[in-house]
């Protein structure tokens, strides 16, 4: 017998109370139901005692997300058909559908702050959307309207650390140190950084090549200033050369500037890039030889 728990309120008695009714179709009710709203199923059995722990916390869980997911909870001994389909080995199990999919699961009890984060994570972020479409306008090099995009995300959400790095590579070949004030609190535990790196990079290799007293003086100085000044200048192509030159003849020089500045140039244009795709075999040579 298969249950589903809405977080759409009804008035009982008690007061506002999440409705529950029963449901006859698994495909109906929950793969049809979860193409308007996700479904979170909890396949479980009465005889399971940590399934009994955790359903309360789900139900907390689904209601303080009221309007997100709705909760579905499937009896495996009553449903064998349903937990062989699904591959159901051990109980608890969790399943999130999206779209007539599973879209993400786990399996065991897990302490509710777990369950919340990670529901939080797996559930459909509608701005997540928008930011696909804007790091898709990146690659086709339509920068402006990314930056407007992710802009209107992190003027919503200004904790958005995708859409700050979007922001930041729309606007980092027009100010490097504008997309770097973006990008300012992120941290190496973040899957963006070596984006993050990437524009921190270029806003040091031109601020560099506006105050080269910045620099420490060495046989190769010139020619890293060069570098950085064609960077500047969104020379990729002389850039490249001539940091991969000053890569061959001081590799430490600025804190292996060069080797971070190649790496950055080719994260920020792509591997498809013209440049990227002629100079990244001279840059291995380099760092190799």
């Amino acid at each position: 017998m298969l249950y589903i728990r809405t977080t759409f309120p009804c008035l009982t008695k008690a007061g506002d109370r999440m409705s529950t009714h029963e449901i006859t179709d698994f495909s109906r009710d929950v793969l049809e139901r979860s193409r308007t709203i996700p479904v979170l199923v909890d396949f479980w059995a009465e005889w399971c005692a940590p399934c009994r722990t955790l359903g309360p916390i789900l139900e907390r869980v689904v209601e303080h997300l009221a309007g997100r997911v709705v909760l579905a909870k499937v009896d495996t001994d009553r449903n064998p058909e349903l937990s062989m389909q699904y591959g159901i080995r051990g109980i608890p199990a969790v399943k999130l559908f999206v779209d007539g999919v599973v879209k993400d699961e786990f399996t065991g009890a897990l302490p509710e702050e777990r369950v919340t984060r990670w529901l939080e994570h797996a559930l459909p972020n509608k701005m997540q959307k928008e930011l696909d479409r804007a790091a898709g306008l990146l690659a086709v090099g339509d920068h402006d309207e990314a930056e407007e995009i992710a802009r209107s995300v992190l003027a919503r959400d200004p904790a958005n650390t995708h859409a700050a790095v979007i922001a930041a590579q729309a606007v980092v070949w027009k100010d490097a140190a504008q997309a770097a004030g973006l990008v300012a609190t992120l941290e190496a535990d973040s899957e963006h950084f070596p984006l993050v790196e990437a524009i921190r990079t270029v806003a040091h290799v031109e601020a560099v090549a506006a105050d080269p007293a910045r620099l420490a003086s060495a046989a190769c100085k010139e020619v890293y200033l060069a570098a950085a000044r064609a960077l500047a200048a969104r020379d990729f192509r002389k850039a490249v050369e001539l940091f991969i030159n000053v890569l061959r003849s001081d590799r430490r020089y600025d804190d292996e500037g060069a080797r971070k500045a190649c790496i950055a140039i080719f994260r920020l244009l792509g591997d498809e890039h013209d440049v990227t795709r002629e100079h990244r075999r001279d840059f291995s040579s380099a760092l190799n030889s």
